[in-house]
């Protein structure tokens, strides 16, 4: 029996993919119902080893290579923002670039990741505006963790979104995004505006391999 969807348990998912590389051997299910790409959990890394291949990701806050790449989310996300607007950087990794980056545009940030900023104290206030770059395609539980920052957001709250995306399924198996052992779950924009429709929320897509949802009512 397939693994069901760990975004919209639907228990349709069929096999999209099989990755018989050598050091890469796992399927990749392709669930109908919301359109996720994702890797059943007997495939999924024990937490040292994925805690230890994010330690060696090079997250540099001081990396002009890296923040550039990091500013096609901030220039898209920071004009719907309000002067004095607080926001929290969730899945920040072992180099919060961009909260440094939000912090020099004169906004307080706070920031949270369960192996490298693991505070929980963090995650009990609202927030006008939530990042979220390079991460989600690492979430075990995507739904809990978008009802986590469901409940962070404030009413007319912001949720500015980085990950890879793919125009077609088809293409799948020639994607660089599926070779990284910690990415166990893939979206499309049908992905995206699945969880806009569950939560109620505005979505867009102002800048490649970026999402933005908005709280009802922010004009």
């Amino acid at each position: 029996m397939p693994s069901p969807c760990p975004l919209c348990s639907a228990q349709e998912s069929e096999l999209l993919y099989r990755s018989t590389r050598k050091n890469l051997q796992r399927d990749y299910l392709h669930c109908p119902v919301c359109d996720l790409v994702f890797v059943p959990p007997e495939f999924h890394l024990e937490a040292s080893l994925e805690k230890a291949r994010y330690s060696q990701h090079n997250n540099n806050v001081e990396d002009a290579v890296y923040r550039a790449f990091l500013s096609r989310l901030w220039d898209v996300l920071e004009p719907q923002l309000q002067a004095g607007a607080v926001g929290l950087d969730y899945g920040c990794g072992p180099g919060p670039a961009l909260a440094a980056m939000i912090g020099e545009a004169g906004y307080d940030i706070c920031v949270y990741d369960p192996f490298f900023a693991p505070d929980k104290a963090v995650l009990s206030a609202e927030y006008d505006f939530i990042t979220c770059s390079e991460a989600i395609e690492h979430f075990a539980h995507p739904l809990d963790e978008f009802k986590t920052f469901a409940k962070l957001l404030k009413i007319q709250g912001v949720l500015g979104i980085m990950t890879g995306m793919l125009d077609s399924w088809d293409d799948f198996a020639d994607w660089h995004y599926p070779h990284d052992d910690t990415h166990i779950v893939f979206y499309s924009a049908k992905t995206m505006e699945w969880i806009a429709q569950f939560f109620d929320w505005q979505v867009s897509f102002p800048a490649e391999n970026v999402v933005v949802f908005k709280g009802q009512g922010l004009v």
